[in-house]
Formats: structure tokens, C-alpha cells, sequence
């Protein structure tokens, strides 16, 4: 292993066999540090926080260390060869970087591994932690990919939930549609699961990828939409295999997907993806290939992303490279078309993925899920925003069950936030107030706006105090009832 200074950087690499992990210790002084925040190895689940010292805690990619008078950041640049994560305590900080491919330790051969660039950033005496944050994170991303405007529009999942049809879905788009007066940048009409072949049956994803009876000819429904005011947009599982898939492209740990080492499998991903582009779809949602590759969920992950003892077909490149490289076959077969990662490994998407939706999925169905999930992974992951992609927080649902009340203030959050907002409306709930609350946040969503800032953040994992618009807001998430222990 070596370690090489670069100016402002730090190179780690490795040569060599028989290496599952890597350690790097550096000694210090840390005893002034009152708070710790840390990141997510791809969405997060409603529990990112700022916390005291806690020396087992596993932070991936970066953290945050405040001391009461400066906010200091240290991670690795977007797009390293490893997963890495960090852990702090009074006497030093560690950074970890999991060398695996698979669950085995990589075949690098005669070929040097560039494992990481370490980075760290001096905390500036009077700029917030969350300004600090925000300025940590460009720096960590030399070369983000970003839209061209800001991102908006409907997702029809939180009210249909697969249960979704071409009617249903221009429906709700023509009311978007009409709700949104920006002429230059229209809103996106994101097509969600249940569009295709596959059986739903409670498990997400399974091709063929054509349109199934209640959508029929896909390329048509585009151009339907199109002549509805929307922008198009595709959902599609890259890593589940099609009921004629050869045994030979299956994963070892678990059949039930596909190994993208092997070459058959990338160009099958490939084709699917240009063909979503011929259709006409001007944006493509990919999901599941951490948990498909991996087989765990980032909350499950702590240390260690994967289980040991399993193999990829290619053995030669780490599991980090190997959805960098996936990454990069969908990237490129996109075209011009924007990109969502959706349970896609942030530090590893950003400067190919315009779009990264940064937290576990909000409801139609659950508030306690929208304030767990929605609120956290806004305020927590927002200093991401246009500095590793876009961020989206998850769709704001409007449906018969999310009391209005509180809903209205989670509409409002996002469109003031300047980050991406997908709203799902369900249909023949709409009334005149919330066509006034739609019509006022797709405009703000539709321009350029300051980012949102939690002012609170430090306090509590679900922040009320924000300032939107340069002006301070105070929300009341909580309910009558308060949160549920027992709820998702």
C-alpha cells in the first residue's frame, strides 16, 4: 500500500494480493470536537445526525467535525476505488477502505489500485456547518454532472404503486402540466414500476421491458405525453434478469439477478437503455443495483457493504469499480437523456448521474414516513445539491390518506429547498386548495432558487427551523399523535 501526497490530496494505492481492507491511521487531537457528522453509503434511512463522539461509528465517504467555532470536513473525492468510510475519536481519525470484489479479496495481479484521493477542508470561523458542508462537498467533486435546469414534475408511484396505467398517468400529467407556467423548462412525467411485462405480484422490476397491456406501444406513450406539455421519463431495474437470461449471467451469491462483470450482461443493459431513448424518454430512473450486486440495503451495510466469501465472475476489479463501471455503460448508452439513481452509491454516481434521489422512499400511505425519511434526508444531504448532482428529496404524495395539514408543509419544504421535487397526485383528490399549493410550487420548482438551510440540524434528526428564500421558517411536523415506534 502506499500513501502520496498531490498538493491538497492525499493518493491511497494498493498492489499486491490477498487484501479485503485497508486501514490508514492518522493520530491527533480531536478532544475539542463537540459534534460528528457522517454520510450514507447510498440512500439514507432517516438517520443521519449530527452526534457526539462515538468511536465504532462507521461514517462512509466523508464527515463533518465541528468544535464549537469552525465546521471541518475529510473524506475522499467522488468516483474511488474502493468503499471507504471513516471513524473518528479523541485521539485520531481512521479511514477504512473496503477492497473486496465481491466478497473476496481482489485479483488486482500486476495492476495498481487507485483506492481513494483524500481530502480535507480547514472550517472557516463564522460560516455555518451547513455552508462549510456545502463548500466540502464541491470540493470532493471536481466534475459533477448537472442538469441544465432545475428538476421537476410528477412520479406516479406514491399513489399507484405499480398499480399504474397509461390513462391514469396522462391524467395526472395534464394536470401538471396545466399547473405549470414556466414555457421553457417543463415539468418531468417520471413513469414509475408497473409499466412493463413483468409480473408485479409484491416484487419490483422483472422485465421483458415493453409495455404491458395497460400502457401497450411505450415510444407512443412518449410522444403522448410529450403532446401533453411533460417531459417523458422511463423506471427501469438493470440488474433482474429476463425469464430467458442464460444461467451464465447470473450473480454467484444470488440468482435471482445479474453479474454486471460479465460483458453479455452490460451489453444487455445497454440495449435496454437506448432502446428507452429511442422511444423518446428524455429521463431514466435506474434502481436497485447496490442491493442486486450487493445484496444489502445501505442501512444494513455498516462496516462492511456485502457478506464475505463470494465471487463476481471478474474477480479483478472491486465491487466500488464494478458499479462505476455500471455507471458509466448506462451513462454512456443514455445519451443526452438525464439520469436518476435511485439506491445508487451517491459518492460513486456523481459526475455521471445528473439526479441522485438521496433518501429511503416517502409515502402516500404513512406521515410518519414523510417526516422520517423526507425531512432528514433534505436537510442532511442538501449541501449535496448541483455539488456531487441535483438531490432529490422523494416525491411529496398528495392522497386521501396524508392529512393536508401536514402534507402542505412538506410541499412547501421542497419547492422552497431549490432541490428536485416530484409530486404524486392522486386522482379525484385534488381540490382548489391544493391546485393554488401545486400551482405555487411547480413555479418555484421550475426556476433556479437560494438552497433551503436547516437551522436546526444539530438538534434533531427531523429539522423544523429552515431558512427558504432568505427568510426563516419554523415547521410543525409532528401531528396531533406525534411519531410511531410502529410505523415503517
Amino acid at each position: 500500500m502506499g500513501v502520496e501526497v498531490h498538493g491538497d490530496r492525499a493518493s491511497i494505492t494498493l498492489r499486491g494480493e490477498g487484501v479485503s481492507w485497508i486501514q490508514v491511521r492518522w493520530r491527533g487531537d480531536l478532544r475539542a470536537v463537540r459534534r460528528y457528522l457522517g454520510d450514507h453509503w447510498e440512500r439514507s434511512y432517516g438517520d443521519l445526525e449530527w452526534r457526539g463522539e462515538a468511536p465504532n461509528r462507521a461514517m462512509p465517504w466523508y464527515f463533518m467535525a465541528h468544535d464549537g467555532a469552525a465546521t471541518h470536513g475529510y473524506g475522499v473525492r467522488t468516483g474511488a476505488g474502493a468503499f471507504v468510510f471513516w471513524m473518528a475519536d479523541s485521539e485520531g481519525i481512521s479511514l477504512w477502505a473496503d477492497v473486496r470484489s465481491g466478497g473476496v479479496p481482489v485479483e488486482l495481479e500486476d495492476r495498481t489500485l487507485h483506492v481513494a484521493d483524500v481530502v480535507c477542508r480547514e472550517g472557516q470561523t463564522g460560516e455555518s456547518a451547513f455552508a462549510a458542508t456545502r463548500a466540502f462537498c464541491r470540493q470532493m467533486c471536481p466534475a459533477p454532472r448537472l442538469p441544465k435546469a432545475p428538476i421537476y414534475g410528477t412520479n406516479d408511484w406514491n399513489y399507484a404503486y405499480g398499480n399504474n396505467s397509461a390513462e391514469l398517468i396522462a391524467g395526472v400529467s395534464g394536470l401538471i402540466s396545466e399547473l405549470s407556467p414556466d414555457p421553457d423548462n417543463r415539468p418531468y412525467s417520471l413513469i414509475d414500476e408497473g409499466w412493463a411485462i413483468g409480473p408485479y405480484n409484491g416484487t419490483f422490476g422483472h422485465g421483458p421491458w415493453e409495455g404491458n397491456p395497460r400502457f401497450g406501444d411505450m415510444g407512443a406513450f412518449a410522444d403522448r405525453l410529450k403532446g401533453l406539455g411533460v417531459r417523458p421519463g422511463i423506471w427501469f431495474r438493470p440488474l433482474t434478469p429476463l425469464p430467458d437470461s442464460p444461467a451464465s449471467w447470473r450473480l454467484s451469491r444470488d440468482e435471482s439477478y445479474l453479474d454486471p462483470t460479465i460483458p453479455e450482461v452490460k451489453d444487455h443493459v445497454t440495449a435496454h437503455m437506448r432502446r428507452f431513448v429511442e422511444w423518446g424518454y428524455e429521463m431514466v430512473k435506474h434502481d436497485f443495483t447496490t442491493y442486486d450486486l450487493l445484496g444489502r440495503w445501505g442501512v444494513e451495510m455498516g462496516a462492511s457493504p456485502t457478506k464475505d466469501g463470494w465471487r463476481l465472475h471478474d474477480s479483478s476489479q472491486t465491487n466500488a469499480e464494478v458499479l462505476s463501471d455500471l455507471y458509466a455503460v448506462i451513462r454512456e448508452a443514455a445519451g443526452e437523456a438525464l439520469l436518476i439513481g435511485c439506491n445508487t452509491v451517491g459518492h460513486l454516481a456523481a459526475g455521471t448521474h445528473e439526479i441522485q434521489r438521496t433518501g429511503d422512499d416517502t409515502s402516500g400511505r404513512s406521515w410518519n414516513r414523510n417526516r422520517r425519511m423526507g425531512v432528514n434526508t433534505l436537510a442532511f444531504r442538501a449541501a449535496q445539491h448541483n455539488a456531487f448532482f441535483a438531490v432529490d428529496p422523494d416525491i411529496v404524495a398528495i392522497t386521501k390518506v396524508i392529512p393536508w395539514e401536514l402534507n402542505e408543509q412538506w410541499l412547501r419544504l421542497v419547492a422552497e429547498s431549490g432541490t428536485a421535487l416530484f409530486v404524486a397526485v392522486e386522482p379525484g383528490v385534488v381540490e382548489p386548495k391544493h391546485r393554488e399549493a401545486l400551482q405555487r410550487a411547480l413555479a418555484l420548482a421550475a426556476t433556479p432558487q437560494t438552497l433551503g438551510e436547516p437551522l436546526d440540524w444539530m438538534e434533531t434528526l427531523c429539522p423544523r427551523r429552515w431558512r427558504l428564500l432568505e427568510k426563516e421558517v419554523e415547521f410543525a411536523w409532528m401531528g396531533e399523535s406525534g411519531a410511531s415506534p410502529f410505523a415503517d
